[in-house]
């Protein structure tokens, strides 16, 4: 098992509540896919989810090590909370394809919160020799994309 890239960061939970205020829901629309925001549904630590989730897909963007060239949308990483309580990171287009290109086939990803801060880190692994196209699909896609 090979660490490819490690990504972490944090983000002040007082500011997302100002940009909400500021720019109103769009900006949940903006960061979050339609799975996560189901996900959110009317929490009272709405603000908190946010920010957890924008820290983790910056910390996944981090480790994906993107060259600069290659645009990734929020809403081509997505943060899933498997039954166990884990998160796991979904990828999709641009940031599927970097993934595959330098052959991440496993994520690490953790996900801390307080009502000030969130933060994540995540750590992208290959656990076997480069897959070849045929063997990423396991990342999934949507339906319709």
């Amino acid at each position: 098992m090979n660490i490819i890239g490690h990504g972490i960061d944090i983000v002040n939970v007082r500011c997302i509540e100002k940009l909400v205020a500021l720019l109103g829901e769009c900006v949940e629309r903006q960061y979050l896919t339609a799975a996560e925001l189901n996900a959110a549904g009317f929490r009272s630590n709405r603000f908190q989810y946010l920010a957890s989730r924008l820290a983790a897909k910056k910390a996944v963007f981090k480790a994906l090590g993107g060259d600069g060239k290659q645009s990734i949308s929020w809403q081509e990483i997505e943060i899933q909370r498997l039954p166990t309580g884990e998160p796991s990171v979904m990828l999709y287009a641009t940031a599927l394809e970097i993934a595959a290109k330098r052959g991440i086939t496993r994520w690490l990803l953790s996900i801390s919160h307080t009502r000030s801060y969130a933060t994540a880190s995540a750590i992208a692994l290959q656990t076997k020799a480069m897959p070849s196209e045929s063997e990423t699909t396991y990342y999934s896609s949507r339906q319709g994309d």
